[in-house]
């Protein structure tokens, strides 16, 4: 099996990527822009194997594709590559619009012409929008997002059905909850959270904090990636959940707890425009049809991230540039705690 592997130097598409390599006889291309969070750090595991090629290319730039495909020609194309931070897309919708949804139709349009033999789509929750509880999406549920990133998302998920439909080309598009683990870039609650706790600083929470939100550990969706990719229909949509569903306050606490750090470290600051107060999914059909299902627990998982934040300080300090400390600054800086 050879895959062309778009974000494969992100968060979770290195470590899908470091998992596909870990199969005999596969082959990764990564194709990647390097924008801020892809970080060819997270990949020194796999860069001297000759089965692994990285193309550092933009998906937009249609010509770069189209030449990525017809020299490795894959079986398969694991489309990880994404604007996908929602404070970003607040702060500036357009690079989100861009890459989300253009970017996704140049895969496609290529796939297409290619031939390319399986498509599949990695996508978010957050495209269902937030849900009153008891309420769980299923796949068919409606699409209601709330964010220039997740409309950006949405918009590509019927972009790449589209696909399907009208020309026949075999696209699978996964959903999957909020990801964590190691080698997550520290804007996301969890790894900015370990991060600032480790240091001491004070870690920023949204509103009240009861914001909830499903929880799967980065080599879980990795691993309901690849059961879509190898068993799941053409055309079919399958949500990748963690099964573990709790407000961000909750998560903050126990992160403080875990690094024995004090509760007086949380800070409340006014919160996100539109912020989703509650998402949540089942994850019954890939089980149901691939047998996948979530095998890291939320509290085993969560030590082993803090433990290996804690034994790369030097990776945490290099992925905090200048340009990082001008977003914290934006996005943080200036906000207000709620009746300040």
């Amino acid at each position: 099996m050879k895959v062309l592997v778009t974000g494969g130097a992100g968060f979770i598409g290195s470590a899908f990527v470091r998992m596909a390599m870990a199969r005999p006889g596969w082959r990764v291309v990564n194709f990647d822009k390097l924008t801020y969070a892809g970080n060819l750090e997270n990949l020194t595991a796999v860069e001297g194997d000759a089965r692994y090629r990285f193309i550092r290319a933009d998906i937009c730039d249609a010509r770069a594709v189209d030449a990525a495909l017809e020299e490795e020609r894959p079986d398969a194309i694991v489309h990880f590559a994404a604007e996908s931070h929602v404070d970003r897309s607040i702060l500036s919708p357009e690079p989100v619009v861009q890459t989300n949804v253009f970017g996704t139709f140049t895969l496609l349009e290529a796939a297409r012409q290619r031939g390319i033999g399986r498509f599949l789509h990695v996508s978010t929750d957050e495209v269902y929008g937030s849900l009153e509880p008891p309420l769980s999406a299923t796949e068919d549920y409606p699409l209601n997002p709330s964010s220039p990133y997740s409309a950006g998302k949405a918009g590509s998920d019927l972009l790449a059905r589209s696909y399907f439909v009208t020309f026949g080309l075999p696209v699978v598009i996964t959903r999957a909850s909020n990801n964590y683990g190691p080698y997550q870039f520290p804007e996301k609650l969890i790894p900015l959270m370990i991060a600032n706790a480790l240091e001491d600083r004070a870690l920023p929470v949204y509103g009240d904090g009861m914001q909830v939100r499903d929880w799967l550990y980065v080599d879980d969706h990795c691993r309901g990636v690849l059961a879509a990719l190898e068993k799941g229909r053409d055309g079919e949509i399958y949500n990748i959940g963690g099964n573990r569903a709790l407000p961000n306050m909750e998560v903050v606490k126990k992160i403080l707890a875990a690094t024995g750090k004090p509760e007086t470290l949380i800070r409340y600051v006014t919160d996100r425009l539109g912020h989703d107060r509650r998402y949540a999914l089942t994850s019954d059909k890939l089980n149901a049809e691939s047998g996948w299902k979530p095998e890291v627990d939320f509290e085993s998982g969560l030590a082993a991230t803090i433990d290996w934040y804690r034994s790369n300080a030097g990776w945490v300090s290099r992925v905090r540039s200048g340009a990082y400390r001008e977003y914290y600054e934006q996005n943080y800086g200036s906000r207000v705690a709620p009746g300040a």
